[in-house]
């Protein structure tokens, strides 16, 4: 739920579908994913949704607020489900340094991803989590543990597809000890490279003998098996980078990078700079802007759409649900007797947003009173942005 804003404030993403979303849906043929995310966030914290009316009782102040779309999409809903996600987890995050790794997916790939989200993100994530996993064991005879997010976007919102990676600077034994990487080194760029590659390959080829891929479209020069068979071939001489960053300072370093990353969207509403009835300017890189027609950018937007269901941050090893109960309080165990101090960090403090501040009167401090109350219906809203108008030509 958002109060309703006033004619002056800064414009935000879902004022480019307001003005634009029709004329594009129109004009283009969109996956029903695509067609839902740009219906909700077109009336985010808008009187389609419904909402209410606050007054004080104490000195008259009225407000209306509108309810938010709530989609994951949304940069406008992000924000809080950043900060309920964050409390929920801070409590499994254990006291010891986290490296920050990067997988990221050659270019060439990228046209299959984007008509096999679901199979190419999956290959990615499991690539990862297998890379990490077996390096660990092989290197440290430990299981460690690593939250990976996906993200598939630049600054300027072209595709990108990428996981970033908090992985902890050690791992448990069999033997339930805790084994330690060295200071500033997780494990070789190359050897993670390496296994990147090979499992995500396997697991490419897994698809395509199963008749999981949609090959139409870029991708119809693939559908003999020679073709594809030779293309895989090619990925040996390409580009893929993996990268690790310097570890975090401590735990309370960790929350921080989780809150950057967890929830992050293709683009920001701070980000969009202007809307005009042609084109949209919108911040990139530093003080970097770009502009571009209106259905470039709502094309770029749309890239970035997951498929249903699909769960963009995974944990793994010590961290997965799997082991919440049994490793994962061992290793915890140890590492506070290691090291005290560092057990004792706190996560920062989210931003306070609680009921009881949003019912309080911004003029006096008085307890705002619900009023009026209007509804609306998400359902709705999307089966009929989803009904296109019919033919008259």
């Amino acid at each position: 739920v958002a109060a309703a804003e006033p004619s002056a404030r800064a414009l935000r993403l879902p004022d480019v579908f307001r003005r634009h979303g029709v004329a594009y849906r129109d004009a283009h043929v969109l996956t029903p994913e695509q067609a839902r995310v740009l219906a909700a966030i077109r009336v985010c914290r808008t009187a389609e949704l419904g909402g209410f009316v606050d007054v004080c009782p104490a000195c008259g102040f009225t407000r209306q607020v509108f309810h938010s779309c709530r989609d994951r999409h949304c940069p406008s809903c992000q924000a809080n489900a950043q900060g309920e996600w964050i409390a929920q987890r801070e409590v499994r995050v254990l006291p010891v340094r986290h490296f920050h790794v990067v997988f990221t997916l050659p270019s060439e790939l990228r046209p299959l991803a984007l008509r096999n989200g679901r199979i190419v993100y999956t290959a990615m994530f499991v690539a990862a989590s297998e890379t990490l996993q077996s390096l660990a064991r092989s290197r440290l005879n430990a299981s460690l543990g690593a939250t990976v997010v996906l993200h598939t976007w630049t600054r300027a919102m072209l595709y990108h597809p990428h996981l970033h990676c908090v992985v902890t600077a050690g791992g448990l034994t069999d033997v339930g000890a805790w084994v330690h990487t060295p200071r500033h080194f997780l494990f070789p760029i190359a050897a993670m490279r390496k296994v990147f590659h090979a499992v995500v390959r396997k697991h490419l080829i897994a698809a395509y003998q199963g008749g999981e891929f949609d090959l139409g479209g870029d991708c119809a020069n693939l559908v003999e098996p020679r073709a594809f068979t030779r293309f895989l071939r090619s990925l040996h001489r390409k580009k893929w980078v993996v990268y690790a960053k310097a570890p975090f300072a401590g735990p309370e370093h960790v929350f921080r990078y989780l809150g950057q990353y967890t929830h992050r969207v293709a683009i920001s509403d701070h980000r969009v700079v202007a809307i005009t009835n042609d084109t949209v300017t919108f911040r990139t890189r530093g003080s970097g802007r770009i502009t571009v027609s209106c259905d470039e950018f709502i094309r770029r937007f749309l890239l970035h759409v997951l498929p249903s269901g699909y769960h963009k941050i995974r944990h793994y090893g010590l961290y997965a649900s799997a082991n919440v109960n049994a490793k994962l309080p061992t290793a915890r165990a140890i590492l506070e007797r290691e090291q005290p101090s560092q057990a004792a960090c706190e996560a920062p403090a989210a931003a306070e947003d609680s009921d009881d501040e949003r019912s309080r009167c911004p003029e006096c401090g008085g307890r705002l009173v619900v009023i009026e109350i209007a509804r609306g219906s998400m359902k709705a809203i999307v089966a009929m942005f989803m009904a296109r108008p019919p033919d008259t030509s």
